[in-house]
């Protein structure tokens, strides 16, 4: 897997100051998507054991609310084989820290039997979320007054809360 930025310190990509991981490979390829440059598998750097402790290094503050990964596309499944290993070790690491993943795919789709994002670690990666921030951005139903994401059709699945109770559940949909 390849990543095309880290950001410390992060406001805008989730509730807190977060460190954000934007991965490398997309194939949802959304109009006028906001960084198409990572549709690219192979863009910015390989994600390395070395990237990895820079990370748990970065989230170790206490004033570091969580983690964020987003993209390019988390859930891609080569990127999903990458990335759970390192989501484990920020949960075992930082058990009081959350984690939240932009994914373009919906959530249905992730839960779905062969559908192209579906892969034998969907599942765990999905426990190892708070927060899914989910679905594809649409153009025309850009809406800048939103939390955390640029269009109407996008929802903040609160996924703690969804496995408690056996059905989806939402974040507050208050505005920014």
């Amino acid at each position: 897997m390849h990543y095309g930025e880290i950001k410390n310190c992060d406001i805008a990509n989730g509730e807190g100051v977060r460190v954000t991981l934007f991965v490398s490979g997309c194939t949802n390829h959304c109009k006028n998507c906001f960084q198409p440059q990572t549709w690219d598998f192979e863009f910015g750097r390989p994600f390395t054991a070395e990237t990895e402790e820079e990370l748990l290094t970065m989230l170790k503050p206490d004033y570091i609310n969580g983690l964020t990964v987003l993209g390019g596309e988390p859930f891609e499944p080569s990127n999903q084989r990458s990335l759970l290993p390192f989501l484990r070790r920020v949960r075992e690491t930082y058990p009081k820290k959350n984690i939240w993943c932009f994914s373009g795919f919906t959530y249905e789709e992730l839960k779905t039997d062969g559908s192209h994002p579906r892969c034998e670690v969907t599942d765990e990666m999905l426990d190892q979320l708070d927060v899914l921030v989910d679905g594809r951005f649409v153009e025309e139903l850009k809406d800048i007054s939103l939390r955390f994401r640029g269009s109407s059709n996008q929802r903040l699945i609160d996924m703690k809360k969804s496995r408690e109770a056996g059905e989806l559940q939402f974040l507050p949909d208050r505005k920014r």
